[in-house]
């Protein structure tokens, strides 16, 4: 391709929203171009990257997974996220629409409903199954802060695999396929990702894992155990133990002293405590009230629901609004993605001062285990597998300026949920190995997940298995997200100059800059550029009536991996550069096209997975 066939429109400078490498270089180098908040566009340049990554993703999981490609709608109707029961649950960001008709009708954010309605309509047997469909496909999520440009956009484009499966056994298999794909495929970009445990959040669902890449910028906190690998998001993190003590390191022991009621005035804080009591935060039972949002759960033995609605439905019974009180230990913090899961509710959020007056009787600070007027749902610092691990301890007593000490877990109260509900920080211990943890930031690239019956139960998908009785299948769902991939591979690949394609997924393998287009410079360039054509290498011609330093900045800006040029001082010899050297060589012109080829050829194989 020659650049006067070609579009090219460079910047000087990004725009001032643009805070990021990625989202700098693509509004410079002309990848991309903003056409909304949160909506940008594909240029020619990009467009070929973009779609080398998408190819990438079908090779690998065509082949490695299995999978065959399927192209649903990108606008689905309504009725089916009305039979999964996300058509309330999934919340604002997505956008809802209806057409003449006046039939309610969404704009994908994502896929399940559409690929388990359409494998329902033709699923009559077990001899049919597993079915491995993929979607390579736009989305729309109405992000309420769209940023890092295409990094978090509100039109994104995702590959999506789904598998429906006659059984967990079967599950597995197609889980793991994809999981070695996905390694192969970042192995293919030049992206060293770190696989973590992750939350499944509202794709719903047992097993999950997330595929990260370390990044400053990056939305998720990373876990990670230098010694055994263990690796997860900070939603799934779980760590080691560790015990309940008093000011001086002591662990504390049970004790048969009653309860105490004490008055203590102007203390409202864990920090008021310590100061109050003189003593750790380590004995201290913190409470919280949560206002709990589209709660799945069966709570009509729980105290407080007969206060509370149940909504029927046939992808499940839910309760729209419900409210608990979370104990846990006053050194640590609530995850909130951990309890959300626990609670299998769409959203928690801490009730608001009226809320917690009616079902603690007191404000926060003050709210106690012993009076909460809903259900308790105590994490493992404070109670676990049946046993306390927290003694003699100090507590709200669910009266304003007031607290209670020498309580006791399951003599004075006793959880209706006991889960896992610690926010793992840098520095706990891991439950593998006992090592140290660190964290670090990240960005994730892709998620799977086994979804179990979630989507097959509640839309009615059935298969007439081996037995002769109808059996429900059960599902697993795969995704990567390639706008974000694609800048992930810029931030990690780049300089002062501008981008460092790897090959890859360069928009062009080898570009050519003749010093000026004319006499033996165009002779020689045209020649290199015809012999690498044949070559069957990518090449980009410079042909503009531009300046030296105009080309070689645009180039250097775009990233293409190998640069010749082509300059009359130089010749017979010209001039040899990869992206990422500063240096550049002195080539014979009858050899450089062989030596191109192999430039390519041994970049190509650094990405090779099979080697």
């Amino acid at each position: 391709m020659k650049t006067s066939k070609f579009y090219i429109s460079t910047l000087r400078e990004a725009p001032a929203e643009a805070v990021i490498e990625s989202h700098k270089l693509m509004l410079r180098a002309g990848i991309t171009r903003k056409l909304g908040n949160g909506l940008y566009t594909y240029l020619p340049l990009g467009v070929r990257s973009l779609y080398k990554l998408e190819n990438i993703v079908r090779q690998e999981w065509n082949e490695t997974a299995g999978a065959l490609e399927f192209k649903p709608t990108v606008i689905i109707p309504g009725d089916l996220w009305k039979e999964s029961g996300r058509w309330e649950t999934m919340g604002a960001q997505m956008l809802k629409a209806k057409n003449r008709g006046e039939q309610d009708m969404v704009v994908s954010p994502t896929a399940e409903e559409a690929f388990t309605a359409i494998v329902r309509d033709g699923l009559d047997s077990y001899k049919q199954l597993p079915v491995n469909l993929y979607q390579i496909n736009t989305k729309y999520r109405d992000e309420i802060r769209p940023r890092y440009g295409v990094m978090r956009g509100r039109e994104f484009i995702m590959a999506d695999g789904y598998t429906m499966n006659a059984d967990d056994a079967s599950l597995d298999e197609s889980y793991k396929a994809y999981e070695q794909a996905y390694f192969r495929i970042f192995k293919r970009l030049g992206l060293k990702i770190i696989p973590v445990k992750a939350d499944s959040g509202a794709m719903g669902g047992s097993g999950s894992e997330e595929f990260m890449v370390e990044s400053p910028i990056g939305d998720d906190t990373l876990i990670i155990c230098p010694k055994c690998g263990y690796a997860a998001n900070v939603e799934k993190a779980e760590c080691a133990p560790d015990l309940s003590t008093d000011k001086n390191g002591n662990t504390l022991q049970p004790t048969e002293l009653p309860v105490e009621m004490v008055e203590t005035p102007e203390v409202f804080s864990i920090s008021d405590m310590e100061r109050f009591f003189n003593e750790s935060s380590k004995r201290f039972i913190k409470a919280l009230i949560y206002r709990v949002i589209n709660s799945a759960l069966d709570l009509s033995d729980a105290k407080g629901a007969a206060n509370w609605k149940k909504t029927k439905d046939s992808a499940g019974d839910y309760y729209p609004l419900s409210y608990a009180c979370v104990l846990i230990r006053a050194d640590l913090d609530v995850n909130e993605a951990k309890l959300a899961a626990t609670l299998k509710a769409s959203e928690v959020v801490l009730a608001d001062e009226e809320e917690v007056l009616k079902y603690a009787g007191a404000p926060h600070g003050f709210v106690g285990p012993i009076t909460a007027e809903c259900p308790l749902i105590v994490d493992f610092s404070v109670v676990k597998d049946g046993e306390a691990q927290m003694h003699d301890a100090i507590a709200g007593s669910g009266k304003d300026g007031y607290h209670i000490k020498h309580v006791e877990p399951l003599r004075d109260f006793s959880p209706y949920i006991n889960a896992d509900l610690r926010t793992v920080k840098e520095g706990d211990k891991c439950p593998c190995c006992q090592e140290t943890f660190y964290s670090r930031k990240g960005n994730e690239l892709g998620h799977i997940f086994k979804l179990g019956h979630k989507y097959t139960k509640s839309m009615s998908v059935t298969f007439l298995g081996q037995n002769g009785k109808p059996q429900e299948p059960t599902m697993g769902c795969y995704g990567i997200g390639i706008d974000r991939t694609l800048a992930s591979i810029i931030e990690a690949n780049n300089d002062e100059k501008g981008i460092i394609w790897p090959m890859s997924v360069a928009p062009f393998q080898v570009c050519i800059v003749p010093i000026k287009y004319e006499g033996a410079m165009k002779e020689t360039a045209d020649k290199i550029y015809s012999e690498l054509k044949n070559a069957g290498i990518e090449v980009l011609l410079d042909d503009r009536n531009e300046r030296p330093g105009v080309k070689f900045a645009d180039m250097d800006l775009i990233g293409i991996p190998l640069r010749i040029t082509v300059g009359e001082k130089t010749l017979p010899n010209v001039e040899f550069k990869s992206r990422s050297e500063k240096e550049f060589q002195l080539v014979p012109v009858s050899e450089v096209t062989s030596k191109a080829v192999k430039f390519v050829q041994d970049a190509l194989s650094k990405l090779d997975p099979d080697k």
